[in-house]
């Protein structure tokens, strides 16, 4: 889908405690540094449908696993990510995001591009989209 990208990360395994990388400079889905934080989601709970107009996302989960879903008005894209499936999941401004929390303890690190601005997204119901949240698990 345009404006979604999903880097595989680097992870280094080390005896007293593994090495998760997030993002550089010098990657080609970094559009800038606004803020980073934390964001939890409870298991079976959904997060969404939030529409960013100037903000990109960058989301890495840092524990659980986590169902993405991202809506461009036409068609859908999702995906899981894990520590089993560890990737960082790009997405562009303009694009509608949800996702879904899969095990009992879910924690999602969003580098985003610009600091949180309340005025600049758009936040819509669960229900606005027909989205089947039980096709990939």
């Amino acid at each position: 889908m345009d404006g979604v990208i999903l880097t595989p990360l680097k992870k280094i395994s080390h005896p007293n405690g593994d090495i998760f990388h997030a993002m550089k400079v010098s990657d080609k889905s970094f559009f800038g540094f606004g803020e980073a934080y934390f964001t939890s989601v409870n298991q079976d709970k959904i997060k969404g449908w939030k529409k960013h107009t100037e903000m990109t996302l960058n989301l890495i989960v840092a524990v659980g696993k986590i169902q993405f879903a991202i809506y461009n008005n036409k068609s859908f894209f999702s995906v899981i990510l894990s520590k089993d499936n560890y990737q960082r999941l790009t997405v562009a401004p303009g694009l509608w995001v949800a996702f879904k929390g899969l095990s009992v303890e879910n924690i999602t690190l969003n580098l985003s591009s610009i600091e949180h601005d309340p005025n600049e997204s758009i936040n819509l119901d669960l229900n606005s989209f027909h989205f089947d949240w039980n096709k990939i698990k």
